[in-house]
């Protein structure tokens, strides 16, 4: 049986196992089940992790005499498991829209260190938490005689539970007051999300979705196009982007941009540094954003730094709050609904909100 034979024959039997109304786990222990539970709670920040425990336990599984510990060839009594990832696991988990890496787990430095995966194991795996389970996994499937078929099983049938929860029916509440609006977007914002990263980007659709909601009813965009979102932080000199929302004139420059920040104080030096990102463009406006209270900014050094941009280059630099700033935009739309629809959508669309951030929202508009 080829790994991708395998992977498919256990996913298919997660598939049937994860509709059903209590998953029978035949045999794992409690702390087997905990630390899987935890890996799988994990996958979306820890993609490398997964990847590797899932390549360890195939390897495993086809070849029950190897110490999946010793995952390179040059080991003693290892073999290559980077390769087993690179070939087979990874498109299979790309395959079925599980957490995935780009190429392989092994990309990942501290989990490429030439030495075994046993309790000693050196590299630095953040949270110390994510490590600790990792090898204690390992452990259990390797020497303490856990089932690894039993054990991938579980996995993805916890895998295929988190996927589909993801298909969250997101709420869109209408007939609400400006005043309202941003009492829902400040609780969505700064909601406590446990083993989630990812809040960092919602600010951004929020003003992103004003922006949409803009371009169709305010005179200064008219012949201008806003430029479709990129991935989180993609915006510098390689990607030609000047913030994370760009807005641009008919012939394709750049004319407005907006870079979104959140709970991090604006300075100076974040102003000089978004300065280098469109000082080479013909940028009319720049806004410069955050979620962060600003009463004890250096507000001297920024207003100095914005004139000195201004002087150079024309453009100009306005520092604002999130909050402060989606109030003044909404006040210029005709029905505030649509913007409540436009950050929905956007919520939905994008990679980095997470199934957290989906129910959050949820809760956050029921009233939770």
């Amino acid at each position: 049986m080829t790994h991708t034979d395998l992977l498919r024959e256990i996913y298919d039997e997660a598939l049937q196992k994860a509709i059903e109304p209590e998953f029978i786990d035949m045999g794992l222990t409690d702390d087997v089940k905990k630390n899987v539970e935890y890996i799988v709670l994990r996958s979306e920040s820890n993609k490398a992790v997964l990847s590797v425990i899932v390549t360890l336990l195939t390897s495993k599984i086809i070849e029950p005499a190897q110490d999946i510990r010793y995952h390179y060839a040059r080991m003693e009594n290892g073999f290559s498991a980077r390769g087993i990832d690179t070939k087979y696991v990874t498109p299979f988990m790309k395959s079925v829209s599980f957490p995935a890496m780009n190429e392989s787990g092994w990309k990942t430095n501290t989990l490429a260190i030439d030495l075994p995966y046993d309790l000693s194991y050196p590299g630095v795996i953040k949270p110390q938490e994510v490590k600790n389970v990792f090898l204690s996994l390992i452990d259990q499937f390797q020497t303490q005689g856990a089932n690894p078929s039993e054990i991938l099983l579980y996995v993805f049938v916890l895998l295929i539970k988190q996927r589909d929860n993801l298909r969250v029916e997101l709420a869109k509440p209408h007939n609400l007051s400006i005043a309202a609006i941003i009492a829902l977007l400040e609780k969505h914002f700064t909601a406590n999300y446990k083993h989630t990263s990812g809040a960092s980007r919602l600010p951004a659709l929020a003003i992103y979705a004003a922006y949409q909601c803009m371009m169709k009813q305010v005179a200064r965009y008219k012949d201008k196009t806003l430029c479709p979102l990129e991935k989180h932080h993609s915006a510098d000199s390689r990607s030609g982007r000047i913030g994370d929302v760009d807005i641009n004139d008919d012939d394709n420059t750049a004319y407005e941009g907006a870079e979104i920040k959140h709970g991090i104080v604006i300075t100076p030096n974040i102003v000089t540094d978004a300065y280098e990102k469109f000082k080479i463009s013909r940028t009319d406006r720049y806004y410069i954003l955050t979620t962060a209270d600003m009463k004890n900014a250096d507000w001297s050094g920024i207003n100095t730094e914005i004139q000195r941009i201004g002087q150079i280059h024309g453009c100009q630099v306005i520092v604002n709050g999130v909050y402060d700033t989606l109030k003044y935009y909404l006040r210029l739309l005709a029905d505030t609904a649509e913007f409540v629809d436009c950050y929905v959508e956007c919520i939905k669309a994008d990679d980095t909100v997470k199934f957290q951030h989906k129910t959050m929202w949820n809760d956050i508009v029921s009233g939770k």
